[in-house]
């Protein structure tokens, strides 16, 4: 009997150390790069450095640390993926990818020969489009934002004067984003009694002027309130120790705050209401979900036991409550509705040469609803030094972002640029709302197939030898964009791919082929395929 016991015990630990074997296998991968074959993916913030497959490239995933977007997601231009269900450890060589996870069996997959069949494969079986589309309104009319002109001091006065100063200088009324401090506190979800002394009245004034109104929010709670106070009772709160007794205190860009459990069914609720009755009480119609960021959660412990990845994939979640929603930092969540906007760029021309690849790189990983920033930058120590102005950044940065699915200003171009600089913006901002119906059709059949609405050279014309194109875009499949990116240029080298391509000067193209055209100040070039 004894021995029968010993014989069993034995088969028993050979299966688990088999199992533990090939577990540990399909966690680690080393995929050899084809001739020829280039890769994209992972992080959006990497989009300037894609392709990759050429030189040497490495990424952890594992706390997403200023990245963006990300997406456990590579795609290969020879038709190849893969991807895990959670974060994975990448290192590219000239010849070699080797792929980890420490968590998640690591998928690969095959189809057809190019960048699109890969997306596809990819998307039908790991994130499959929900049919749902962001709010209308952020497609097809300019978003404007109140953080450059206004800072830290958003008030009722000035915000009303700059929804008037919009109207007054002609540009088509849209979104409106009021950012960060109109709040009481962090976590103190209502308007500053010091600073709006009617703050439904403002609202329902923009309203009647034509816009939808958001507010900045963020999960941190300021430790130092009666918020906070409320919500450490009810352990609420993510906390620093795994006996969960001490909430943590997280140093973020803003000082140093408690952080919302939202893998607290509780914790999640009550952020949800804190929103609601924003909405409820003063007609505020959606949000700007900044921070979450999974590198915050670092460290900390929640009501499950999950990793900082996921809690950024939770404050993802929260935006699927609001069809108007912004978000600069995610894991995950591709093919849902939600608007993801290039992380803060600097008033600068290579920030500027990076928003086309970072956008390409946002739709390649799954998130076809993108927005690249706010135009001229957004890093408010950019504008501190008024001498560094550059309008004819702004204007080119104008150019980049008229023919994206998301166009949003917040310097004002009425206040900064001299009178013909203006009317260009003033122009692009018309050319974006006369394109509304498109965009917003694209948005529409993206929400059914998932694929990108800024799309790569290489994704529509795959095998041309297009994969190193970073200033020259597709919005669908046709219509091609290729703005100018550089301070002083004023003409520039287009790619023409197969077929008849009519200018937006109404000049003829046909294709493939390039050409050098003139491209005044004024001029977005822009060409649609004749069929």
């Amino acid at each position: 009997m004894k021995l029968i016991f010993k014989i069993q015990t034995v088969f028993i630990l050979i299966f688990i150390f088999s199992c533990a074997q090939n577990n540990s296998l399909t966690k680690r991968k080393s995929i050899p790069i084809l001739d020829d074959e280039v890769w994209w993916g992972g992080a959006v913030v990497d989009g300037r450095k894609m392709p990759f497959g050429r030189n040497e490239f490495a990424l952890n995933q594992n706390g997403n640390v200023g990245t963006n977007q990300s997406q456990p997601l590579f795609l290969s231009s020879k038709g190849r993926y893969f991807w895990c269900d959670s974060p994975l450890e990448v290192n590219i060589s000239t010849n070699t990818i080797l792929v980890e996870s420490n968590e998640a069996e690591i998928i690969f997959g095959e189809q057809g020969k190019s960048l699109k069949e890969a997306f596809h494969e990819a998307s039908v079986n790991h994130f499959p489009p929900s049919g749902k589309i962001p709010d209308p309104l952020l497609f097809t009319s300019p978003q404007y934002n109140t953080w450059i002109e206004l800072q830290y001091n958003q008030n009722e006065e000035d915000i009303l004067k700059y929804a008037e100063s919009i109207v007054e200088n002609g540009f088509p009324t849209g979104v409106l984003m009021i950012d960060d401090n109109w709040q009481t506190d962090y976590g103190t979800w209502e308007f500053s009694s010091d600073r709006f002394s009617n703050p439904k009245g403002m609202i329902d004034q923009l309203h009647d002027m034509g816009f939808k109104v958001m507010v900045w929010v963020c999960p941190f709670i300021s430790a130092d309130s009666p918020v906070y106070r409320k919500l450490a009772s009810q352990k609420l709160l993510m906390f620093a120790d795994a006996q969960k007794s001490n909430p943590a205190i997280v140093k973020w860009w803003n000082g140093q705050s408690a952080l919302i459990d939202l893998s607290n069914p509780e914790g999640s609720r009550w952020y949800k209401d804190q929103l609601k009755n924003l909405v409820d009480n003063y007609g505020v119609d959606g949000f700007k979900l900044d921070a979450g960021d999974a590198h915050f959660y670092s460290g900390l412990y929640g009501f499950q036991d999950v990793g900082p990845n996921v809690h950024c994939e939770l404050h993802a979640k929260i935006g699927l409550d609001f069809p108007l929603n912004e978000y600069r930092a995610c894991w995950k969540m591709a093919g849902q509705p939600l608007v993801q906007r290039l992380r803060d760029k600097q008033h600068n021309w290579e920030d500027l040469r990076a928003l086309i690849p970072d956008m390409l790189a946002l739709g390649l990983i799954g998130h076809p609803y993108g927005c690249p920033d706010l135009i001229g930058g957004g890093e408010i120590s950019s504008f501190n030094d008024k001498t560094i102005l550059d309008e004819e950044l702004i204007v080119r940065a104008a150019q980049v972002h008229t023919l994206m699915p998301m166009m949003q200003f917040s310097v004002a171009p009425w206040r900064v640029l001299n009178e013909s600089n203006q009317a260009i913006c003033k122009q692009m901002a018309g050319l974006h709302y006369n394109m509304g119906s498109e965009i917003i059709a694209l948005a529409t059949e993206s929400a059914k197939t998932g694929e990108p609405i800024v799309r790569h050279m290489e994704y529509e014309f795959p095998g041309n030898g297009y994969q190193d194109i970073k200033d020259q875009f597709m919005l669908g499949e046709d219509i091609m964009v290729a703005p100018v990116v550089e301070k002083g240029v004023r003409s520039r080298m287009i790619i023409f791919p197969e077929g008849k391509w009519q200018g937006d000067d109404g000049s003829i193209v046909i294709g493939p082929t390039s050409e050098e055209i003139t491209v005044p100040l004024e001029r977005l070039p822009w060409y649609r395929l004749v069929k």
